[in-house]
């Protein structure tokens, strides 16, 4: 009797440690899973960022609110990563290296197009200040927007989390 009950002690034991086990790794893939999940939502971003400085405006809160949602995940992925994800801090000033030369090379063609634009009006005193406007309404938008997205790339330098 005494050997039955050691037996099933036993048997309980060995179930109870499987169980166990299978948790563990049941939940060690699903968090290999939402590791996935999240490096497949930023891959785009990733892309985006690259193209467009403006885009990480929009992906770095969302993923400012997935690190707050999914900090052990994120974590994960920042550890074998070996850095911050999805946006490092090299990131984001290449970012703003690209915008500032983008801004550079549009005020040089802006000024180029309205020059060429001012001398075939130069006869027309009317069409030349219609020019002188539109050149100076042209440049003032598009300046606002420079300064906005710049100031809010420089944002993400100083505001990132640790």
């Amino acid at each position: 009797m005494i050997l039955l009950a050691i037996f099933i002690a036993v048997v309980a034991c060995a179930v109870t440690w499987t169980i166990v086990v299978e948790l563990k790794e049941s939940r060690a893939e699903a968090a290999r899973g939402r590791a996935i999940a999240l490096m497949a939502l930023f891959a785009p971003a990733l892309d985006a960022a690259q193209r467009d400085p403006r885009a990480l405006l929009v992906w770095e809160p969302l993923a400012r609110r997935a690190r707050a949602i999914a900090a052990d995940d994120m974590r994960a992925i920042e550890q074998a990563s070996g850095g911050p994800f999805p946006f490092s801090a090299e990131m984001v000033q290449s970012a703003h290296a690209k915008w500032t030369a983008d801004w550079l090379a549009w005020e040089e063609t802006h000024d180029a197009e309205y020059k060429l634009k001012a001398s075939e009006a130069e006869h027309d005193r009317t069409k030349l200040d219609a020019v002188e406007r539109e050149k100076l309404d042209r440049y003032q938008r598009r300046y606002e927007e420079y300064v906005r997205v710049s100031k809010g790339l420089q944002a993400l330098l100083t505001d990132k989390p640790a």
